[in-house]
Order: structure tokens, then sequence, then C-alpha cells
């Protein structure tokens, strides 16, 4: 119904001969798309034999080049739109099945496709099976020990987090600005993933219009659901099926930002290829400062993660909470991962890659719900970096309990799908990071939802303590456990509150430092979400839960800003005749 191919029906492509498939080789798609020409179909040249007829790009395909080195070669140009669609039609089917299916089909252990794989399976069986037994011989031991275990690691992460915050603290070594004339820089790939995303348009197209960075050598893909036809036809209505290359992604499980994502790369012009979301703001010199920070680095870095934050921080309790927690994240926690050289699980935009080493490690997992989390330690496991890039994109803040605890939920269940993934290689993750990159992984990543699955339960044992001096608690937390378990809790909630206070300070918001005291009540949230996603890890396991965008009065004010620019724009432009023939 939506098809691209058949929408470009408008730009004259009837006439067009149909291709030869024989001639074209989809593991080439990626050459075909950055060259700007494909070879189409065999003609005949009137002598001996035929040639082939090599249909091109004609804002990128070079005049009078020869893709084979064939003098019985003729070249046909068409508009980029026209070449674009073509190429997506053509290769539709390949495209929509290795988007889905090639990390599964060609590296099974590195996928999501399956909760488990059969030697963890075994392990959890024989895990449940002796801790059943257990509790039926010795109960009270078993419980004691299993106390033991859970407080000390809830201990451990919890300070781990303290010390990353510390090392965060200390600046990064600031990188010399290098000057890159404007015909050198690189064409970027910019992907936009949406659904269901119809009223963020506006103004993520006015953002990705407004960086700083020369308009031809911004590739840029509006990856759109074949099912919203609410968001195409709003593309449509902004007329940015003229101004990008728009891409209808087949309808099709699972439906998630990861193999939309998948099909862009395969498409990417780009030697650089980065993400955004709907209602993501970029600072406009992003892809400049993008650029620069791959300059004079080794090629090990393939991977450079802006900092993220909120744009509607104050609107209320909930947004300045979400904002500290992101200041501490991306400003204090993630940099000190970097200057510890262990995994840094990427956020899900705004991370730039070099499009080719993407391509080699596999591109995005589309069963893993938190894919960037995924892809930041499959880059680490395999001897490559993620740095730190110093420029910010702000978002919409979910202002929302019911849409924040979704949105978390999905997280969690991520982070979850993210370490059993990596615990299928954590030889190679040890050989490649060290035994700190093992640690961090254990303590960072499986801390952000083994802490959040915990906390609850150490509030719990606390309360019923107080209130009841229960002999069953003397008997499961005799001294000096007990003292223990009190002290997780109390230096857990002190760092949760501390830390919550911290985060905003590197950028200098003093109001939302002091909404850091109520941490708790904001984690107990993160707890809720966290066996939410425990629960659909079960149940569906690739399920990606919808976040509803623009529910915030401050995107909305945003937005009608955005709007009020672009008819003062286009009103100036029709006085002045500039308007498009």
């Amino acid at each position: 119904m939506f098809d691209d191919f058949e929408r470009d029906q408008k730009l004259s492509t009837a006439g067009l001969p149909p291709p030869d498939r024989a001639l074209q080789n989809f593991s080439m798609l990626q050459n075909y798309s950055r060259r700007g020409e494909i070879p189409w179909r065999h003609i005949s040249t009137g002598g001996s034999g035929g040639g082939k007829e090599i249909l091109c790009n004609r804002d990128i395909a070079v005049p009078g080049f020869s893709i084979d080195n064939d003098k019985t070669e003729q070249r046909r140009y068409v508009s980029a739109r026209v070449f674009e669609n073509l190429l997506k039609q053509r290769f539709r089917a390949e495209l929509n099945d290795a988007a889905r299916n090639q990390l599964k089909t060609e590296r099974p252990d590195e996928s999501a496709s399956g909760v488990l794989n059969r030697q963890q399976f075994l392990i959890v069986f024989a895990l449940v099976v002796l801790t059943i037994a257990a509790l039926v011989k010795a109960p009270i031991t078993t419980l004691i020990i299993g106390n033991v275990l859970v407080t000390g690691y809830f201990l451990a992460a919890i300070l781990f987090r303290f010390v990353l915050m510390l090392i965060g603290a200390l600046p990064l070594k600031k990188q010399p600005a290098i000057t890159i004339p404007e015909s050198e820089l690189p064409v970027i790939t910019i992907l936009l993933p949406l659904f269901q995303d119809a009223e963020s348009l506006t103004q993520l197209s006015a953002a990705i219009d407004g960086l700083h960075y020369p308009t031809a050598k911004k590739d840029v893909k509006l990856l759109l659901e074949e099912n919203d036809e609410g968001t195409i036809t709003e593309a449509e209505r902004l007329g940015l099926f003229e101004r990008y290359d728009v891409t209808i992604v087949p309808a099709g499980a699972p439906q998630t930002k990861p193999k939309a994502c998948n099909i862009g790369l395969k498409l990417a012009r780009g030697d650089l290829i980065v993400i955004y979301d709907a209602e993501d703001q970029p600072e406009p010199d992003q892809l400049l400062k993008a650029v620069h920070g791959f300059q004079d680095r080794d090629d090990r870095l393939i991977c450079l993660q802006a900092r993220l934050n909120y744009y509607n921080r104050s609107e209320n309790w909930l947004t300045s909470l979400f904002t500290s927690e992101y200041s501490l994240w991306f400003d204090w926690l993630l940099p000190g991962l970097q200057r510890l050289n262990a995994p840094i699980p990427l956020g899900g935009t705004s991370n730039f890659f070099r499009t080719q080493k993407l391509i080699e490690i596999g591109g995005w997992d589309p069963f893993n719900v938190t894919e960037d989390a995924d892809l930041g330690l499959r880059i680490s496991r395999l001897g490559y970096r993620v740095a730190m890039l110093n420029s910010t994109t702000f978002e919409e803040a979910n202002c929302r309990v019911g849409n924040w605890v979704r949105q978390r939920s999905r997280w969690m269940k991520g982070y979850m799908q993210t370490w059993l993934v990596h615990m299928r290689h954590i030889r190679a993750l040890k050989e490649t990071t060290g035994w700190r990159g093992v640690f961090a992984m254990q303590l960072f990543v499986a801390g952000a939802f083994i802490s959040a699955l915990l906390f609850p339960l150490l509030w719990v044992v606390f309360i019923y303590w107080l209130a009841t001096h229960a002999a069953i608690i003397s008997k499961v937390f005799p001294e000096p456990l007990l003292t223990l378990n009190l002290t997780a809790l109390i230096i857990g909630n002190a760092v949760f509150i501390a830390s919550a206070m911290i985060g905003p300070l590197k950028r200098g918001w003093v109001k939302i430092a002091l909404a850091g005291i109520t941490a708790p009540a904001y984690w107990l949230l993160a707890s809720i979400a966290a066996y939410r996603g425990l629960f659909q890890l079960i149940t569906m396991p690739y399920f990606w839960e919808k976040t509803d965008h623009m529910i915030s009065e401050y995107a909305y004010r945003r937005r009608e800003m955005v709007m009020q620019e672009v008819v003062v724009k286009n009103s100036t432009a029709f006085h002045r005749g500039e308007t498009r023939k």
C-alpha cells in the first residue's frame, strides 16, 4: 500500500526497462549505493556479443567511469531519488531478510533471538535444581548464603558506580581541533528510524536540516514502517520524500528499530553513519565534531557516542530525576568507563560509527530491544573501542509515569538480553578488555537491572524487621549479616541520592540537583520497570514496547516555534522568488 517504489512513479520511472537480475548481486548493494551505479541490463551493441547498460545516480556517479573497464557499457543517468528507490525495489526481499536474519544466521551466539542458548539453559536448570534441593535440606543455611551473595553483589555494584563517578569527574584528554576543507569532508549517512511519530517530524527535520554540514554530504535516510500510515502521510505533507531518501520498512516480526537501521546500513553511502531518534535535537555542529573526533585516532576507534540530555528537564518531578540520571550516565559514568578502557553500553541515539567497521561486526541485532548497549559490548569484545564525543543531543524527557515505566521496562529487558548474550563470550571479552572489562560488565551492565530487582527487597526486609522484630528475621539475618544488609541499604540509598544530586552539576543545573534528594522514590519506579521487563523477557522477549513522544508541553512549544519559523522562511522565499519551480 505504501511502497516507496510505487510512490516514485511520480518521478517518471516508467519507461525504464526491467533489470536483468543475473547481473546484480546483493552483496554488492552498498557499493552500488556508494558509487551511484549498478549494471542494469544486457543490451545489443550491434557487433558480436553485446554490452551492458549501467544505471547511474546523476548526483554522484563519475561521468565516463566504467565499473568493469568495459567499452561496451552504456550509461543511463537518473535522479538520486529514482536511483535509490530502484535499488530498494530490486533488492527488497533480500534487504528485509538480511535485516532480520543475517546476524542470527551468521553469528547465532551473538544474537538475542534465543533468550538462552543450550549451554545457558543447562546451567540455569542445574542452578534451579541445586537451589531447590539445598532449600529442602538446609533452608536456613541456604537462605543465609543467598543473602550474603545478594547483599555483597548489591554493595559491589553500587560502589562500582560511585568509583566510576569519581573517575568520570576527571576531564578526558582533549583532541586538538583539526580544520578539514569542505571538499574533503566525508559523506555521513543519517538514519532516522521512526514509528508512530508523525508529530515529531516537523522539528526533527528542522534539526537535521539545521546541522552545520554540506547538504550534498548528508545522506539522510528516513526509515518508516509500512503499517505506519500516519507518519508516512505526514512525511509526504512536509515534502520529505523529495528532500530525504525515504525507505518504507516491510512489515513483519520483529518490528524493531534495529531491523530498520540494518536496512539503512545496507544502503548507506556515508563513510560514517549516525542514528537520531524522533525527538532528537542535536547541537548544530555535532557532525563536524564527529568527523574531527575520528581524525588522527587509531583504527580501533570505530564509534563515538555523543552525550544525551533533555530540554524539558524542569517540567515536573519525573523529568528532573530523569535528567539527573542521564546527566550522571553520559557526563560521569560513561566517561569513567572510557578511562578504564571498559566496555561502554551505547545510548540508542547519536552514536557515530565507521560504516565499514559496523558492517564488518554484524550491524544491529534486530531481536535485542536495547541494540545499542549490545553493540557497545560487541565492539569491545571484538577488540575495538568506543569514545565519548563532547557534543550533546537534547531529547524530550518522559513526563508521565506510565510512559516512563513502559520505556524503562524495555531498557531493563534489553539489558538482560545483552548480558545473557555476552556471557556466552566471557573468555573473548577477557582477552580483549582484561578483567576490568569482565568486572565492568558484571557490575555495570548486569548491575543496572540486578540492583533494581534487589532494591525493593532490601526495603521490604528492613521495614518488616522494623515493624515486627520477627524471630524469622533473626534466623535468616543473624548478626553481623543483619548489619551488613542495613549497611547495604543505607549506603545504596546514600549513593543514589548523592549521585542524583551531583549528576547535573557539570552542566550547572543546581535546581535539578536539589531534586536528587528524592532519588530512592525514583529508583523504586525503576524496580517496578525491572520486574516488568523480567516478566516480558520470559513471555515476549522481542516485543518492542513503543514510547510515546510529543507528550510534553515543552515539546509542543518547540514544535510550534519550528512551524512558525518554517512559515516565515517559506514566505520570505516566496517574496524573493526562491520557491521551487
